[in-house]
């Protein structure tokens, strides 16, 4: 029958059709263990791959540490912020030197009977401060050079440009009967008025009196810097520096409060008040040298070289100095003066300095100076000293030589030689006919004047220094106050008393007995 035969014997009802197989019933079916094996063999990749799958994700968490998530005690971390403490500069630690024993004499020493004078002499039978040495040595110390004696541990040195301030007796620094009692009263007032954060309070400086026994004098307070700057200029010249000497905490103190007072980025030592912050900045420079110089702090070096640049930008281009930075091109002989004096204490001290200042101070000074006279002006060629209007100007101006004073201290400073530039002994002969002299009203007193006089003329030595010594040691040591608050202290009662006050005073009159030492001849010894 062909399949297409089928559907003909198909009948029409299939209510009673009976449909038979001859398959085995499901539940009749046989399985052997060989089906079965064969079954499982079918399906064992996959479960090997289950069973390495799962081995390896239980590798893993074997690995993972999980004692770090356990429940630990939180950790709370305070933090809290401290104000960085002000910078102190201390100086490095002294080296010790060994003290050498002297050998005694073997030959015993044979005792003559010796004149007793009032003051001290020398081989040459002459006053000590007019002696004039070997003109070929360059100072009456054998200890010259500034990097020898820091190797000896003496500093500065005994002799050299900073003269006598370390060294040797004391006796031999003075001048003669009374300046050395005198420098020490004027020194010690100083320290007694020195505030606690280590300024000079130029108006309010008799705080430090008892009630009943009060200072004059009070000063103008714009000149704090200045006052404070010229102090420590007095307790350095006699040797007390930052590492040496009685005072030497008072001197670390200024020189702390003076750096606190420079503004970092221009240089300048307080703030731009009047006319006078020029002079304040320049004095206030040359303390920093000098401290610098004896010390060499690290700390002390850039604000010693902010302040000497500071002073060159404020430097008229070819020219010198006067009140405004930047220089609008005015210039005066007195704020050239401590200009040089603070460019030449940083060129010793080994600081970077412009050399071309020299050369434009020198014109200066050249400028100033009437010729046919001797005499250097304040503004121009042979002028008189300053005075200001109803303020000073009922002190005479032709009985001081200030700025011929100034003129030639400077051209000592700059190299110049009376030998070879004869108008140095043309201002040394105003000076010596003006010479200083106390006067109870103040109208012929200009320690200002005698500062930069003593100073000059001790420079020049021989008569001339001879003839202003004499005077100048009996003005100052007669006028010296000599009772209660005001022992050891002069009055201020000179043409710029009223802007220094008792401070400025005091502290140029121990610089005036200071001039022995302070500074040995800058030409060698005269």
């Amino acid at each position: 029958m062909s399949p297409l035969d089928i559907g003909k014997h198909i009948p029409e009802d299939t209510s009673n059709v009976h449909i038979e197989t001859t398959l085995p019933k499901a539940w009749e079916e046989e399985v052997t263990f060989n089906d079965m094996l064969y079954d499982w063999m079918e399906r064992s990749p996959w479960f090997i791959l289950s069973i390495a799958v799962h081995g390896i994700l239980l590798g893993v968490m074997l690995l993972i540490p999980w004692h770090l998530f356990g429940n630990e005690e939180e950790t709370i971390i305070e933090a809290a912020i401290e104000q960085v403490p002000e910078e102190v500069f201390e100086d490095p630690p002294e080296e010790e030197i060994e003290e050498i024993e002297e050998e005694e004499p073997i030959e015993e020493p044979i005792l003559k009977d010796a004149e007793v004078s009032d003051h001290n002499e020398t081989d040459d039978d002459q006053p000590f401060e007019s002696s004039e040495g070997d003109p070929d040595f360059l100072s009456d110390s054998p200890f010259d050079e500034k990097n020898f004696n820091s190797v000896i541990g003496i500093g500065g040195g005994a002799g050299g440009k900073f003269g006598g301030r370390f060294g040797g007796n004391r006796n031999l620094r003075a001048g003669g009967r009374g300046t050395e009692q005198a420098l020490k009263d004027g020194l010690e007032w100083l320290a007694n008025h020195q505030d606690k954060d280590g300024k000079w309070d130029t108006d309010e400086f008799n705080k430090h009196d008892p009630a009943s026994d009060k200072c004059d004098g009070a000063g103008e307070m714009e000149h704090d810097v200045g006052v404070t700057g010229l102090s420590l200029l007095a307790f350095l010249g006699d040797g007390h520096t930052t590492r040496h000497g009685l005072y030497k905490e008072k001197v670390s103190a200024g020189i702390q409060w003076l750096r606190q007072q420079q503004d970092y980025d221009t240089g300048l030592f307080g703030e731009k008040m009047g006319h006078s912050y020029m002079y304040s900045h320049s004095i206030a420079t040359l303390a920093m040298c000098e401290t610098y110089y004896f010390s060499k702090n690290p700390i002390l070096k850039g604000t010693t070289q902010r302040a000497i640049n500071f002073i060159s930008r404020a430097r008229n281009p070819y020219g010198a100095w006067r009140y405004e930075s930047p220089p609008n091109g005015d210039q005066d002989t007195s704020v050239t003066g401590w200009m040089v004096f603070a460019t030449k204490a940083a060129e010793d001290s080994g600081l970077k300095v412009e050399s071309a200042s020299y050369d434009g101070a020198l014109n200066w000074i050249d400028e100033a100076t009437d010729t046919s006279t001797g005499r250097v002006g304040y503004t121009d060629t042979g002028g008189a000293s300053s005075r200001i209007t109803n303020v000073n100007e009922h002190f005479p101006r032709d009985t001081t030589e200030c700025m011929t004073a100034v003129g030639l201290l400077s051209r000592f400073f700059l190299g110049q030689d009376p030998a070879d530039h004869p108008i140095m002994g043309k201002h040394a002969d105003l000076l010596l006919k003006a010479l200083p002299e106390w006067d109870p009203d103040g109208l012929s007193n200009d320690m200002y004047y005698w500062y930069y006089g003593s100073y000059a003329m001790f420079q020049m030595g021989k008569r001339h220094w001879e003839g202003w010594n004499k005077a100048m040691k009996k003005a100052v040591l007669e006028s010296q106050r000599k009772d209660g608050s005001s022992k050891g202290s002069w009055d201020p009662i000179g043409p710029w008393g009223h802007s220094g006050g008792r401070v400025y005073s005091t502290a140029l009159g121990v610089l005036c007995l200071e001039v022995y030492f302070r500074y040995s001849s800058l030409l060698g010894a005269r």
